[in-house]
């Protein structure tokens, strides 16, 4: 590790350094960027579940868990779905599915989903 290197890593916030941390993760596990998904495309996602919202809905329950790779973020919503065991904050998951946009937020409709145990 070069002096430059050493110097841009003490300059960066607790925050920054696990992002960086998380991208490594998140491509080390095969997800692909965030910040370049296509609507209508299938994707492989991975990174942290940052929250677990359950949205007020009248007829069909939804569960929606934001994650982030660290650059970006997307959603995964399980339609009929109040809770499911190991998706909390804090937990890395792997998640494949066509992407949609929700209100200019990639979102992922009833991922196929595998948790992901990081070291």
């Amino acid at each position: 590790m070069g002096l430059r290197q050493l110097l841009e890593d003490l300059g960066k916030t607790s925050v920054e350094h696990q992002a960086d941390v998380l991208r490594t993760q998140s491509e080390t596990a095969g997800g692909d960027d965030l910040t370049a998904l296509a609507p209508r495309h299938p994707a492989c996602v991975c990174g942290t579940v940052r929250t677990v919202t359950l949205p007020p809905r009248r007829s069909v329950p939804a569960l929606v868990a934001e994650v982030w790779d660290g650059n970006g973020s997307v959603n995964l919503v399980w339609i009929g779905r109040r809770s499911i065991a190991g998706i909390e904050p804090g937990t890395f998951l792997r998640a494949r599915g066509r992407v949609a946009e929700v209100r200019g937020v990639p979102t992922i409709f009833n991922p196929a989903y595998e948790i992901v145990p990081t070291a």
